[in-house]
């Protein structure tokens, strides 16, 4: 790092000889008129045409990444960026660069990350599809807003700016683009101080990048690994809840619903649904825990509290305790047919409850073990 430079503006690039021109020389501008010591660097993903030509010609630094990925160009361009803040941004003229000084001032005034927010800006005519104004960007921004309880209005914006201090916690690594995700994930988790200001929106030059329904599938299903809670826990506790209630509803016997006769078939199905459930709710807590531990999420309440509280010895007499409760009832059950001098037997319900119980005790005494050595400390 210079000291000397104050501010780094990173861009992208993957053949934007159309806009690159103009977002460059609006940059300068910018640091001619505000009276900012910076610099551009315009981080080059496989240009076939001539924009590095044009960024060296307009005085940016170019640095090549020969790892194709939005997220890959610009942890190239971050880490040969110089200035104490970091401003990013594309190459296609769809945001504005006039708008730097906003996001300056921010940072300035104590924040650590700032987003841009082109909903809450003004979306110029033609600037995005319908299909991502209205569909994709308000569903990926929700889950975000749900999943990590934030208010962010534009998850996905592409002009951002963060001190150096608050780029080197976010530890970021993936190379694709997902990377706008892990930035903002990044960024809750490690509790930095998250701003949002509205800016302009643009229709883009040149051809792009983009592919909806692939990229659009890497940002959910990064967000589905930062979030065990909703990938298993929530899924796994209502399921393993009704599984449990409709087999307790079916162990006295049939009963009738809705004009139709509910039975077996219906047990079996909550045995079912309740023995995935809790298999599920079980992946859920070693998924939350190693990532704890790697240091991808941050511990939270609920977690230190199944910390203090649980140990091996507590798991091991829990999962024993259900697993003899199901075996007590199967001895039962053998016993009844071995004093009928094995005889007709017709105890289908009480044995589907029992194999239940003993398939549970048996994953809670297992499970016990690993979640114990995924808890173990080390120098």
């Amino acid at each position: 790092m210079n000291d000397s430079v104050e501010v780094s503006v990173v861009m992208p690039c993957l053949n934007e000889e159309k806009a690159l021109d103009i977002c460059l020389q609006k940059i300068k501008e910018v640091f001619s008129r505000e009276g900012i010591n910076g610099e551009i660097v315009v981080s080059d993903n496989g240009s076939t045409d001539g924009s590095p030509e044009i960024a060296k010609k307009a005085g940016a630094r170019v640095v090549f990444e020969s790892e194709r990925g939005y997220g890959a160009a610009y942890l190239k361009g971050f880490k040969e960026a110089r200035g104490r803040y970091i401003v990013m941004g594309d190459s296609d003229n769809s945001y504005d660069f006039n708008d730097i000084p906003r996001f300056l001032k921010a940072l300035e005034d104590g924040h650590d990350f700032v987003m841009g927010s082109r909903f809450l800006g003004n979306m110029k005519k033609g600037a995005m599809s319908w299909s991502h104004r209205y569909i994709g960007n308000p569903i990926l921004s929700g889950m975000c807003r749900l999943f990590f309880r934030t208010r962010l209005s534009d998850i996905h914006c592409g002009m951002r700016a963060m001190t150096r201090e608050a780029y080197e916690k976010m530890a970021l690594r993936t190379l694709g683009m997902e990377f706008a995700t892990e930035m903002v994930l990044s960024a809750i988790t490690n509790n930095l101080n998250v701003f949002e200001i509205p800016i302009d929106y643009h229709p883009r030059e040149g051809e792009s990048k983009l592919q909806a329904l692939p990229d659009a599938w890497r940002h959910i299903r990064f967000m589905l690994i930062y979030c065990p809670l909703w990938l298993y826990i929530i899924p796994g506790t209502v399921g393993l809840i009704a599984g449990i209630f409709l087999m307790a509803l079916l162990l006295p016997g049939p009963f009738v619903f809705l004009g139709r006769h509910w039975d077996m078939h219906v047990m079996i199905f909550g045995c079912m649904i309740s023995i995935l459930s809790y298999q599920m709710l079980t992946l859920g807590v070693y998924a939350h825990t190693f990532a704890i531990r790697q240091g991808f999420l941050k511990y939270d309440k609920v977690t230190l509290f199944f910390q203090r509280h649980f140990n091996l010895e507590k798991g091991l007499v829990l999962g024993i305790i259900v697993f003899l409760v199901g075996s007590t009832l199967v001895l039962m059950i053998f016993g009844e047919w071995f004093f009928s001098y094995f005889g007709p037997l017709y105890r289908i319900r009480e044995s589907v409850f029992a194999m239940t119980l003993m398939v549970m005790g048996l994953q809670t005494m297992f499970s016990s073990f690993f979640i114990s050595l995924l808890f173990l400390e080390k120098k």
